[in-house]
This record gives C-alpha cells, sequence and structure tokens, in this order.
C-alpha cells in the first residue's frame, strides 16, 4: 500500500470514525504500516480491497480504530507545560481545594498510554509542591483505551532512554534500577490508579479538579465529538478547575473553559 492509497482511505474512514484527517497528516506513515500489516493478515490486497471489506464486516472497525491510534508519550514532555503546573497550576488547585475543606486533590490524565505523564505529575507534585508545607494529598486516575500501555503504566517500569528529559533530581528520587531498566517507586505510586477506558464512549465518574487530554481530542477527533468531549470534560470539574490541552491544540470556545495559558495550553474551568 503506497501512500496515496492510505491517504484515500483514511479520508473516506476517519470521518466514519468521528476522527478527522487533519490531525493524522503528520502520523500517517505509522498507520499506513499498521494498516498494510492488517491486509496481508486479511490475505487483501489493496487498499481498495480493504475498503470494500469493511463496508460488508461492521467488526473491523473498531480494529481499523485501534489501529489509527498513535501514540506519543514520555516523561517530562513539553517543559514548561509541567513548570506551569508546578509552580502555578497545582499549588492555586490545592489552596482552592484546601478552602472548599478538602483534603486530597484529585486529577485525571486522559489518554495515559504508558503511565508517563501521570507519573510526571506525581512527580512534580511530590517533589516540588509538597516539599512546601501542606497537609493536601493526591489522588491520580489514568486512563486509555489500550490494555497493554496500561499494563506497563501498572508496572511503572522504563528503559533509561525514557527518562532522558526529566530533570536528575526527579530520576534521583523517583526511580530505582530494576533488571535493566528503571521502576518508579512506591511513595509515588501511591494513590495512582490506571483504568480501561474509552474517551470517546465514557469518562469516569468522579470529579477532577485537574484533567490533562493532550494530544488526543483536540488533535484526532471530528469538530463535533471534540465539542462534545470538552463539554463533558467541564462536566467532570468544578469551578476553578484546569484543563490541559497539548501545546498545539485550541479547546472548542463556548463549552465552559477560558483560556488561562494558551502557549501551554492551560484553560479554566467556568464559574
Amino acid at each position: 500500500m503506497n501512500d496515496r492509497e492510505c491517504v484515500d482511505l483514511l479520508s473516506w474512514a476517519l470521518p466514519r470514525l468521528g476522527l478527522r484527517w487533519k490531525g493524522f497528516w503528520n502520523v500517517r506513515r505509522q498507520v499506513e504500516k499498521r494498516v498494510a500489516r492488517r491486509l496481508r493478515e486479511l490475505e487483501l490486497p489493496t487498499a481498495a480491497a480493504y475498503r470494500d471489506y469493511l463496508a460488508v464486516t461492521p467488526e473491523e472497525w473498531p480494529v481499523l480504530a485501534h489501529l489509527c491510534r498513535v501514540t506519543i508519550t514520555r516523561f517530562y514532555r513539553d517543559h514548561g507545560v509541567f513548570r506551569a503546573l508546578e509552580r502555578q497550576v497545582l499549588p492555586f488547585l490545592a489552596a482552592q481545594a484546601a478552602r472548599r475543606g478538602r483534603s486530597e486533590l484529585a486529577v485525571w490524565s486522559a489518554g495515559c498510554a504508558g503511565g508517563e505523564e501521570a507519573y510526571t505529575v506525581a512527580l512534580v507534585w511530590h517533589l516540588e509542591v509538597q516539599a512546601r508545607p501542606s497537609a493536601m494529598g493526591l489522588r491520580l486516575l489514568g486512563t486509555d483505551i489500550d490494555a497493554e500501555e496500561l499494563e506497563r503504566a501498572r508496572a511503572g517500569r522504563y528503559p533509561h532512554s525514557a527518562l532522558a528529559e526529566l530533570p536528575h533530581n526527579f530520576v534521583e528520587a523517583g526511580f530505582e534500577p530494576m533488571n535493566g531498566c528503571f521502576r518508579v517507586r512506591d511513595d509515588f505510586r501511591r494513590g495512582v490508579e490506571f483504568r480501561l477506558s474509552d474517551l470517546t464512549k465514557e469518562m469516569p465518574g468522579e470529579q477532577f479538579d485537574l484533567i490533562l487530554c493532550r494530544n488526543l481530542a483536540f488533535t484526532y477527533f471530528d469538530d463535533p465529538l471534540r465539542r462534545e468531549t470538552a463539554r463533558r470534560l467541564a462536566g467532570r470539574m468544578p469551578a476553578g478547575g484546569v484543563l490541559v490541552v497539548g501545546k498545539h491544540e485550541v479547546a472548542p470556545q463556548a463549552c465552559g473553559f477560558s483560556a488561562m495559558s494558551q502557549h501551554e495550553g492551560l484553560y479554566e474551568r467556568d464559574g
């Protein structure tokens, strides 16, 4: 399958999955390799034949949706975002929660993949924010549609290369060597939970002070699904809660959020 065939297939299929072609342009080569492998498994000669197969095989659509899911994740991805969380957002949310008589901050990493983002937030909280006097605890949920990625997150073991962007003190304090890799220490795993969940179909029932939904809904979902997702995310937050999207994403307007720092992808839940 060549690039033109892949583009034609995705241009036809993605809208039927509630996804938008524009978001996939930079990652289409990865999707192309996966779809080509699937064609070989099905013994189909061309992308056009796969399109015909999809037209008469409804159960294949979830398979294609999984093939189109591209995960790009690493610890401390986009340094400025985590510096803003450390210096501005997490202290603000902790103080707000304390004024409301709460003793725990709730954070959700949506589309958490292998857990790198969730554990980065835990490291920032315990090593930087909680280094200042505070009785506030942290409850952190990571959700993803990929069961294999979630198993990796629960194991909390990563190659040394995955830690390359983390500050040195985070690596020293947060990880222990184990069988040729690095494991997140237990102190930073307490209060961290991972669940299987499809953001397009369901959301956790809890409320969250901080939601990270980066480089997922507002890149790959089509316009109606993006707006619906933004409204549902707003419904999972109290007034003054903070949503973090990707640095190159924009949360839909009139969906319950006001920009705090668009440069870092920070939005505040309207009161």
